[in-house]
């Protein structure tokens, strides 16, 4: 192979790699040699790190050197399984090796063989030892790209092993001409990072753990970096563009507090401050807020959107879902009844304007979009399809639009902040405003959402009740059942909530060969409603339902003709109903805290003591850790970071599919590599404000920048 491929060189290109490899490696997303390359390994098993058979421990990973002296491959045809198992012996004794599904081991695993095994003990249901599915080396095999001992296990896919893609890395770390580092020399040698050659023989071909480390820490500064940079970037461009001064005189916001049927608590009150102060300057404002459950962010956005149409401005209102959308047009509305600045509700099923004092019309979708554009509607809220680039009301134009508020989105991209700025007064952006009933972490503000500023409303409104919350074990499920019964024949309600709609075939199969299994809405429905509850009106919600459909279910939830509404975690966020005081959580393991925490929040709306109850039928440790500490978190916040702490920010944010390596994701939770990434930005741009001197750098976050935020 020679030295003339670049890392833009399409794998299908080169001569050798063949319909043998290109499939099996578009199935884990690589197409370029620079793909190829940034696959990195998830870990690296050290051979040299070799135990006594007769020292391994149940539940711990384990590196064996030893004889293969009997093998047998058989079926389990209830499960559908093909087991091989091989006897493994060294001169301290012997060890089951289990491979399951994976029969075409016995013509690489054979009697009388010698290798290198790794993989985790544990105790087969006879009661001895054994490993699954462990990594092996054949020993005086040659190792391709592995350093003595070391050797790198990649994301696999089907028919392709790490075994596999050692082999075909190997010969791309001598023959690629990568290009010239990005980030300057003086950072490298400042934190004492290699340059990007070193960096990626590091991390594929390793001869030392040291050079892991070093590889892996210059791949998660490199990503800190790039989004720190980006971070700044986005500040001093909104810095340059002018916004509508929307200001209110201290008297008249005086005024119109006094208004409202409670007081504002301290964290709101702070909040509106904050947010005042920012309207009011010709520049836009790009604000992050945040507060626990039922914290009132809604009432402190509401406000600023008065304040904008108290300036002559409009202000669009944009949720999730549907359901929420509807949500905020009554929390508006009832807040709001004696204003008269129009109120429009524009979703796909409902088009309603609220003039004041209970007068509500409702309009076509062609009569509110000509209200909208002509200026006369001065609040309208919807869904994120009113910018959309698919939405038939995406073609909508704000005349005097002055602010922009988005729920449960966190940040506006470049193309958001396009479609929402005014056609006919194309100088002026919008002030945008987002809002989070997610808690995020610290160490995330400082990094994904590091262009925001920041507002956080953590104080509760007086008199709203500690929720209390519990874990259920199996066999208490029937005492459960009974304590829900009563307080639903007090006049309360429940929710139901589950991990699926319907369960796959493969979840079908697990729930009959064992006692566990995931459960679906539409089958434990059934159950409910005809079982466990028959005397109970049992409403299903999720999904895959017309949104016709779930308007109808949630408006008889809400008027309290459904006693119990079994949903998927479509009620994640904004329902509220102030009767429903019992939350079950089915399948509570298969949920992160973050979102259990917003399912709790469905509940203690109103004056009546709440409940929270997790059924899980798992009693592992780990289960029991992640569960137990949401019932002892005091807030959300606190409970953001144990749920960072244990699952990482991939989950963190409900999905693994960001594009961010896990290198990166790890670095995420790294305080000290978060703010040395910071202050090298800062750096960089203090001397180099635009980037002139540094083209790499300029080019390199050009490419990436839309993979630098969960956008």
């Amino acid at each position: 192979m020679k030295n003339l491929i670049t890392l833009e060189t399409k794998l299908s290109d080169i001569q050798g790699m063949g319909p043998k490899f290109i499939p099996k490696l578009k199935k884990l997303n690589i197409e370029t040699v620079k793909d190829l390359l940034w696959h990195f390994p998830n870990r690296y098993e050290d051979y040299n790190a070799v135990r006594k058979i007769s020292s391994l421990i149940s539940g711990q990973r384990a590196v064996i050197k030893a004889d293969v002296v009997k093998t047998n491959l058989y079926r389990i045809p209830h499960k559908r399984m093909t087991v091989f198992e091989a006897v493994a012996r060294d001169e301290s004794g012997s060890v089951v090796l289990v491979w399951f599904n994976q029969p075409y081991m016995q013509k690489t695993i054979r009697e009388g063989c010698r290798a290198c095994f790794a993989g985790k003990v544990f105790t087969s249901p006879k009661g001895s030892l054994s490993i699954s599915n462990p990594n092996f080396e054949i020993i005086r095999s040659i190792v391709p790209s592995a350093g003595p001992g070391l050797v790198p296990i990649y994301p696999e896919t089907r028919g392709l092993t790490s075994k596999g893609l050692r082999y075909i890395i190997s010969p791309f770390l001598e023959a690629t001409k990568l290009d010239k580092d990005f980030i300057p020399s003086e950072i490298l040698k400042k934190y004492n990072l290699p340059e990007i050659v070193k960096a990626i023989r590091y991390i594929h071909a390793p001869k030392s753990k040291n050079q892991i480390e070093q590889a892996q820490l210059r791949f998660a500064f490199e990503y800190l970096f790039l989004i720190q940079l980006s971070n700044l970037l986005t500040r001093s461009a909104l810095a340059k563009e002018k916004a509508p001064k929307l200001e209110i005189e201290k008297e008249n916001l005086e005024e119109l507090l006094s208004l409202l049927p409670f007081q504002l608590t301290g964290d709101q009150a702070k909040t509106l401050k904050e947010m005042v102060k920012d309207i009011a300057k010709p520049t836009p404002m790009n604000r992050l807020v945040q507060g626990d459950v039922g914290s009132g962010k809604t009432v402190v956005a509401a406000l600023a959107s008065i304040v904008a149409a108290s300036n002559g401005y409009q202000s669009v209102f944009m949720a999730p879902t549907e359901v929420l959308a509807r949500q905020h047009y009554k929390t508006f509305t009832k807040m709001f009844e004696h204003l008269d600045c129009g109120v429009g509700l524009l979703t796909a099923s409902e088009q309603t304007i609220f003039h004041e004092k209970g007068l509500e019309e409702k309009k076509t979708k062609i009569t509110i979009k000509k209200s909208i554009e002509d200026g006369k509607l001065k609040i309208i809220i919807g869904t994120h399809s009113l910018i959309s680039s698919g939405s038939k009301t995406a073609q909508l134009k704000f005349p005097k639009l002055g602010l922009a508020v988005i729920d449960e989105q966190h940040r506006f991209g470049v193309e958001q902040r396009a479609k929402l700025s005014s056609s006919k007064n194309g100088s002026l952006l919008p002030h945008f405003l987002s809002m989070s009933a997610t808690p995020i972490p610290r160490t995330l503000t400082l990094t994904i959402f590091g262009d925001l500023d920041l507002s956080t409303i953590n104080e509760l409104p007086k008199g709203r009740k500690q929720i209390i919350t519990k874990i259920v074990d199996p066999k208490n499920r029937g005492k459960a059942y009974n304590f829900i019964r009563q307080n639903i024949e007090k006049g309360r309600q429940a929710f139901f909530i589950f991990p699926r709609i319907e369960r796959t075939k493969s979840e079908e199969e697990e729930a009959e060969s064992s006692w566990r299994g995931v459960k679906a809405v539409t089958e434990e429905y059934e159950k409910l409603a005809q079982e466990i509850f028959p005397e109970f009106k049992v409403g299903m919600l999720h999904g895959r339902l017309k949104a016709d459909e779930k308007k109808a279910v949630m408006q008889e939830f809400v008027k309290g003709k459904i006693d119990i509404l079994a949903s998927t975690s479509v009620v994640e966020v904004g329902v509220d109903v102030p009767n429903a005081t019992v939350m079950v959580i089915e399948g509570a393991e298969r949920f992160g805290l973050s979102q259990l925490y917003q399912f709790r929040g469905r509940v203690g709306r109103g004056q009546h003591q709440s409940f929270c109850l997790l059924f899980t039928d798992s009693h592992t440790t780990t289960t029991h850790t992640r569960l137990s500490a949401l019932v002892k978190a005091k807030n959300g916040f606190e409970l953001a970071e144990k749920d960072l702490e244990m699952r990482g920010p991939g989950e963190f944010f409900g999905d693994k599919q960001t594009g961010m390596p896990d290198i990166a994701m790890e670095a995420l939770t790294n305080i000290s590599l978060v703010k040395k990434a910071q202050d090298s930005a800062k750096e960089i741009l203090e001397k180099d404000p635009e980037l002139k001197n540094h083209p790499e750098l300029a080019k390199k976050l050009n490419s990436t920048s839309k993979r630098l935020h969960f956008e």
